[in-house]
C-alpha cells in the first residue's frame, strides 16, 4: 500500500454533488481514504474567465501502481462527465496526483511529484490542512514551507455549502 494525495476540483455543473460523488468511487476503485480535507472555493487559476472552484485534498491508500491508479481516475472524471478540450478550462471533475509516497515519477503519462503544486495556493492550502509536515521529495520542503513561500496571490476560502 502507497499513500497518495490527490487534489479533486469542480467548477462545472454540481459541484458539491460532484465532489462527493467524485469521493466515493475514489474510495470503491482506488483506495481507502484515510485523510481528507475541508472543501475551498478558489478563483480559477492559468484561465481565470469562468467560474469559481471547489477544491479539495485527500489522501489513500493504495494497492495500485501509479499508471494504474492514473487510469483510474481518469476513469472517474469521465464517468462524471469530464471534457477534455481547453487546457484549465471548465470541468465537472478535476483529481489529480499530487505525491504518490516519496516516489518521482517523470514518464510521458504521467510526472509525479506534480510539477506545479508548489506554485499553487489552491493545492497547497487544502494539502497542508492534511499533511503540512510531509517533505517534497523533490525540492525537500514541507507542504507548510511550500506554502509560506507561494507566490500564487489568488484567494482560497473555506467553503460553507
Amino acid at each position: 500500500m502507497t499513500k497518495a494525495y490527490l487534489l479533486l476540483g469542480s467548477n462545472e455543473g454540481d459541484r458539491l454533488g460532484l465532489m462527493q460523488e467524485g469521493i466515493e468511487q475514489i474510495s470503491k476503485t482506488c483506495g481507502k481514504i484515510i485523510g481528507q480535507s475541508h472543501m475551498y472555493e478558489t478563483a480559477a487559476w492559468g484561465l481565470e474567465e469562468q467560474p469559481d472552484f471547489l477544491n479539495m485534498a485527500i489522501v489513500i491508500d493504495t494497492p495500485l501502481q501509479p499508471i494504474e491508479l492514473l487510469k483510474s481516475i481518469h476513469n472517474i472524471e469521465q464517468n462524471l462527465g469530464r471534457q477534455r478540450t481547453l487546457k484549465w478550462g471548465q470541468r465537472t471533475l478535476d483529481i489529480d496526483i499530487l505525491f504518490f509516497g516519496q516516489h518521482i515519477i517523470n514518464i510521458p503519462e504521467l510526472t509525479i511529484p506534480h510539477p506545479a503544486v508548489q506554485l499553487r495556493r489552491f493545492a497547497l492550502v487544502p494539502l497542508n490542512e492534511i499533511a503540512p509536515r510531509f517533505l517534497h521529495p523533490v525540492l525537500n520542503k514541507t507542504i507548510s514551507g511550500l506554502l509560506a513561500d507561494c507566490p500564487d496571490p489568488l484567494p482560497v476560502t473555506e467553503y460553507r455549502a
